[in-house]
């Protein structure tokens, strides 16, 4: 505790280090907010201009990128439909939806708070419980990775609001994309038709860009000479406070989701791709007004921003702790952490106590910061998209989104890969089929299938290998929680048509 209060929050409070994490978290949202580069890449892009920092100052830049850089991806998404990280899918269901009802300012404002929450419960986790939790993960094998694929993959359900078959279309045509290139185990080339750089398989990022922004931008040239329709065309300013009161007269939302992208964020690998749409079904499951949800459903963004920013210190847990990065960013940390001579470990709270609390602490700090930076820069830019007429709107969105498809891999290829998924999702669109559940495929496919395999071939000397995916205590509780998943939906439908019957009863009798 004198670590914490000493070394960590002094530490956070000198000018220069105030500085350093304002300077981080808002470089990190820039990038976050631009499609194609994600926190990992930008994280990476970081890291040389780390080496000559002391490793706390490094450390402490990288932690507030991060945290700035999955937050900002909500811009975008909210007022483009661009998701700007995989993190963003879920915000980007409910915030463009609400951008079109011109309630865009309350949707920048809702998921800005909702980062703070979760950042700051994120955080609190990471000082008090990364211990226990830490070795908790250490628990979940390939069975279990498997049934939490599944778990997410039930959540096309909450999606599909018109039709459960077209749901489930985009979700099996998302996990055919996620079949592409070599086999996860095995070794296997699939489905690359020679093409080399489809090897590594369908890269999310680009796909993710296209599925949900060509579409919108066909729609923005489609409706050329109707301004009327254009998005927040009625948008109204509102008074921050009154937003903010809104907001937080929901707390139940806020931690159940901060508390999910923490719990997530702590397993290996999963992330906030996973956190946000979790956290996004549990809050339209819980939902009084469920039928609300995927119309501008201002819950539905606070939830998916509260998991995934809950997620960089749920995330931290095991890498700091464990060496074993919970998210994709942290193994970006662990390589710092090693090149300054640092290795991740119980060693590293008490030989570099100071530094572990000041990085820790930067990250509740950047979390702060991102209120002022983001309802500042958030509201700027919301402000500008809204009054920025279609003919500049269309081929400014068309221009970033081909740059941030090239910008992950440097190739052509994902340039193509993006227009041609978009422009299919356009004409899928027309026929029902909506792009969150590809793209929620396409993110959980590779997982059920690593998963699937792996815990096969653990279980080869057994007389009935595949009973290992249901004779362990944690996969027993994962198939619990997907049974009820699955089943929910349906519970909800038939209670509201019996609450309907019994009034028409009623009235029959008088």
């Amino acid at each position: 505790m004198l670590d914490l209060l000493g070394g960590g929050l002094l530490a956070n409070l000198a000018p220069s280090m105030l500085l350093l994490v304002l300077v981080g978290t808002a470089a990190g949202m820039a990038i976050g907010a631009m499609p194609g580069l994600s926190a990992t890449m930008g994280l990476a892009l970081l890291v040389p201009f780390t080496f000559v920092m002391e490793p706390t100052r490094a450390l402490v830049l990288l932690g507030a990128f991060y945290m700035g850089a999955i937050y900002g991806g909500s811009f975008t998404a909210i007022l483009v439909n661009a998701p700007g990280t995989p993190s963003s899918v879920a915000t980007a269901l409910e915030g463009y939806q609400m951008t079109k009802k011109g309630k865009s300012e309350l949707a920048v404002v809702g998921a800005t708070m909702g980062s703070l929450v979760g950042g700051l419960i994120g955080v609190v986790a990471l000082i008090f419980l990364a211990p226990p939790l830490a070795e908790f993960s250490l628990r979940f094998g390939p069975q279990e990775y498997f049934w939490i694929a599944i778990f997410g993959l039930t959540i096309i359900i909450s999606m599909a609001s018109g039709s459960l078959v077209k749901g489930l279309i985009g979700g099996v045509f998302g996990l055919l994309l996620a079949t592409v290139g070599i086999a996860p185990v095995g070794g296997e080339v699939r489905f690359t038709f020679g093409e080399s750089m489809l090897q590594g398989g369908v890269p999310l990022v680009p796909a993710m860009v296209g599925l949900f922004t060509i579409p919108e931008v066909i729609r923005l040239v489609a409706r050329k000479g109707r301004e009327a329709h254009l998005i927040a065309e009625r948008e109204e300013r509102e008074k921050l406070w009154p937003m903010v009161r809104l907001i937080f007269s929901r707390p139940v939302n806020l931690v159940r989701s901060s508390a999910i992208g923490t719990v997530v964020g702590i397993l290996p690998g999963a992330g906030g791709s996973i956190a946000n749409l979790v956290a996004y079904n549990e809050a339209k499951r819980s939902s009084k007004h469920p039928e609300t949800y995927g119309k501008g459903e201002l819950d539905g963004v606070v939830a998916a921003e509260s998991a995934n920013n809950a997620t960089v210190g749920g995330g931290m847990i095991p890498t700091l702790t464990l060496g074993v990065p919970g998210t994709p960013p942290d193994a970006i940390i662990i390589g710092v952490l090693l090149l300054h001579g640092l290795r991740p470990g119980a060693e590293l709270f008490t030989a570099s106590g100071d530094l572990v609390y000041t990085f820790i602490i930067a990250l509740a700090v950047s979390a702060v910061m991102m209120v002022p930076v983001g309802l500042i820069g958030g509201r700027a830019l919301q402000r500008g998209v809204v009054a920025m007429p279609a003919r500049y709107l269309a081929p400014g969105i068309t221009v970033l989104t081909i740059v941030g498809a090239y910008a992950v891999r440097t190739s052509v290829v994902d340039v193509v890969i993006m227009l041609v998924l978009g422009v299919l999702a356009y004409f899928l669109s027309l026929a029902g089929i909506s792009a969150a559940p590809i793209v929620l495929g396409l993110i959980l496919g590779s997982i059920a299938e690593t998963g699937l395999v792996q815990g096969m071939l653990t279980a080869q000397g057994e007389p009935q290998p595949w009973l290992t995916f249901f004779n362990r205590p944690l996969s027993l509780v994962l198939i619990v929680l997907t049974v009820v998943s699955l089943a929910w939906p349906f519970v909800r439908a038939w209670r509201s048509r019996r609450a309907a019957a019994v009034p028409a009863e009623t009235l029959r009798k008088d």
